[in-house]
């Protein structure tokens, strides 16, 4: 059975949001001594303000803050099945940034997107096909640098040999996939329920790391994050990538943004480990890993390629970079791979950033998203924060 405790390095400055009881809006927080502080104020009422600052780590580190309780008590009361709604609960760490996430970004999820789209969203095909793609690429595409002359030459002669894909164009061409993942304040946290659409029945996780840009396109920090996927969907067609990637709690993140200072960097990001563990109430167990040492874009390149002068956001935005992890381990009948089955718990861990723990339902089973932008702002107004 998984760990459901929150895990959170010792060091560092962390940013996230809380809800609590009285308060009509959520809570912006930081962590200190294993206690959660409640460091909302007219200068930066939402996260969104603090990752605009020239420092956020400083000001979050420095700020004064109310004292909501333990860590540990309120990670417990995040789960939606043993809440008390009368205590302190997690939210995601994210609030009025655009939520995106690139994929295609390392080249093992590469060929399993290739994979879905040869097998037309039907998991019984899936094995054939992936001994087949990997006799006709017959290439380390991981010591490709995408857009390359190199990479080129292989479009070229993969194309003349009929085995070309949509998604060997974003993995190895020029341009970076980006899509949208959810709209802001749509994304859950740790403890939260996350949503698998009802009609998919082959699907998994993405752990991830988020990294988080302000207005500017300046890297401010990062957090773990679960880019839940419905391979049967995106693989029917890739113009079904919306409803394979954005519904009811789809886009896990959290436990917090953790802000860089001066004893975490994106070089830190580019070297973390990121690790999965799957555990169902049937007693499968799946466990898995992710280097980020081996994405094939780095973190500024695919921010890059989603804003800048061709695209402003104006509240900043939240990346998801990708992942190398496609579960194929069997679950049940034999050669149909992997896919989730409701009650899951999903774990996603890396050691600078923590965890981040989920339980998998169908979004129609999650709890709905009520509370947008408009709500927001009216609550902190009232509150005369803005």
């Amino acid at each position: 059975m998984n760990d459901k405790r929150l895990q959170l390095p010792q060091q560092g400055i962390f940013v996230g949001r809380v809800r609590a009881p009285g308060v009509p809006h959520p809570l912006v927080v930081t962590v200190r001594d294993g206690h959660v502080l409640d460091i909302t104020s007219s200068a930066a009422p939402t996260v969104r303000d603090i990752c605009e600052m020239e420092d956020p780590a400083a000001y979050v580190a420095s700020a004064q803050g109310r004292d909501l309780g333990r860590l540990d008590d309120i990670a417990a009361n995040s789960f939606p099945g043993a809440r008390d709604e009368d205590t302190p609960f997690l939210l995601s760490p994210v609030d009025l940034h655009a939520v995106k996430a690139s994929g295609v970004t390392f080249v093992v999820s590469l060929l399993e997107r290739v994979i879905e789209e040869q097998a037309r969203g039907d998991a019984t095909r899936a094995e054939a096909i992936r001994a087949d793609i990997a006799t006709h690429i017959g290439h380390d595409l991981s010591k490709l640098k995408p857009g390359s002359p190199e990479a080129m030459a292989i479009k070229a002669g993969l194309i003349e040999r009929g085995v070309w894909s949509q998604y060997l164009e974003v993995g190895i061409g020029p341009d970076a996939e980006i899509f949208t993942k959810c709209q802001p304040l749509a994304s859950v946290g740790f403890g939260a329920d996350v949503g698998l659409h009802p009609v998919s029945t082959w699907n998994n996780p993405e752990p991830e790391i988020a990294v988080v840009a302000a207005s500017s396109g300046r890297i401010v920090g990062a957090t773990l994050g679960n880019d839940v996927n419905l391979r049967d969907v995106e693989g029917r067609s890739a113009l079904l990538l919306g409803k394979a990637k954005d519904n009811n709690a789809s886009a896990a993140l959290g436990p917090f943004i953790r802000l860089f200072d001066s004893g975490f960097s994106l070089a830190d990001v580019e070297r973390e480990e990121v690790g999965l563990r799957v555990a169902g109430e049937d007693g499968f167990v799946l466990d898995g890993s992710s280097s980020m040492a081996q994405i094939s874009r780095s973190p500024e390149e695919l921010v890059a390629a989603a804003m800048g002068a061709h695209h402003q956001y104006p509240d900043g935005l939240v990346l998801y970079l990708g992942t190398m992890f496609a579960p194929t381990k069997d679950r049940g009948e034999g050669g149909k791979g992997f896919t989730h089955k409701e009650g899951d718990i999903v774990t996603i861990s890396s050691d600078k950033l923590g965890s981040l723990v989920n339980t998998v339902r169908l979004s129609t089973q999650c709890a709905p998203w009520t509370y947008g932008a408009g709500s927001l702002m009216r609550d902190l107004a009232e509150a005369g924060l803005i």
